[in-house]
């Protein structure tokens, strides 16, 4: 079903920061996502990122600044903006004991879904991602893979505006990857948006038109994706923007034979 545009962004980040006692973690980041776009985010390991959309999504209370999902404040209309959002955050924590089935039921059913609609959007749900053959498996006997499916599910089944991923592709088989990613491009199309944080750099650039580079709490370049590579690689141009050492000639010559 395509949805009607809207004016605000699907995200905004104003001044949004986060220390853990002297480490800061997140320092006074802006950043708007466009409603309709498929958005990448990518930096170094310890770069903020899902720390960023930790506080984004309402996982994580902000020390300063505001997060607004299509314009709807995430931290003081809890409530609605998370009807809007559909999120998978990294290392989701679920519940242990129940099947996949259980879980898109128990997670439809407490965001108040008709349970006609969801067992018949679990069903599909699990069909495509190929985890119906689990029928009776509880997610404690899940893969990492399948867990990363099933909470994409989770995120997907009441059908919202706007899809927050880390890492969604991460330990996942390529057949299923493909699968995934065409969901998503589907959900774009028909007017969703995505916000997509991966380090694998050729992926962000087949999938993503625009994307930011967060690099030691901050926003270092943000925009559509052609404008941020600035005629390199996507690779190439995270390099030269965060920095990092290629070994020369002659260091770690211990490893040669």
């Amino acid at each position: 079903m395509l949805r009607a545009p809207t004016r605000d962004p699907a995200l905004r980040l104003t001044a949004l920061s986060k220390s853990f006692g002297r480490k800061v973690a997140v320092d006074n980041v802006d950043l708007e996502v466009p409603s309709g776009s498929f958005f990448g985010l990518v930096g170094p390991n310890g770069a903020g990122k899902t720390t960023s959309l930790s506080m984004a999504t309402g996982l994580l209370r902000p020390d300063a600044g505001r997060a607004e999902i299509f314009g709807v404040d995430i931290w003081a209309d809890a409530a609605h903006a998370k009807t809007l959002i559909g999120v998978l955050p990294d290392g989701l924590a679920m519940p242990e004991r129940l099947t996949g089935r259980e879980l898109l039921r128990f997670t439809g059913l407490l965001r108040g879904m008709d349970p006609i609609d969801v067992d018949r959007r679990a069903n599909e749900l699990l069909v495509i991602l190929e985890l119906d053959a689990a029928e009776r498996t509880l997610v404690m006997e899940y893969s990492t893979g399948m867990r990363k499916k099933i909470g994409l599910a989770t995120a997907l089944l009441h059908a919202p505006r706007l899809l927050v991923l880390d890492e969604p592709l991460e330990a996942v088989d390529p057949v299923s990857a493909a699968t995934i990613k065409v969901i998503l491009r589907r959900f774009v199309r028909g007017g969703g948006s995505v916000v997509f944080s991966s380090h694998v750099m050729a992926v962000v650039e087949q999938l993503c038109d625009h994307v930011a580079v967060i690099d030691s709490g901050r926003v270092v370049a943000s925009g559509p994706l052609q404008a941020v590579r600035s005629g390199q690689s996507l690779e190439e141009r995270f390099v030269s923007l965060v920095g990092g050492h290629t070994p020369e000639v002659g260091e770690l010559a211990w490893l040669s034979s």
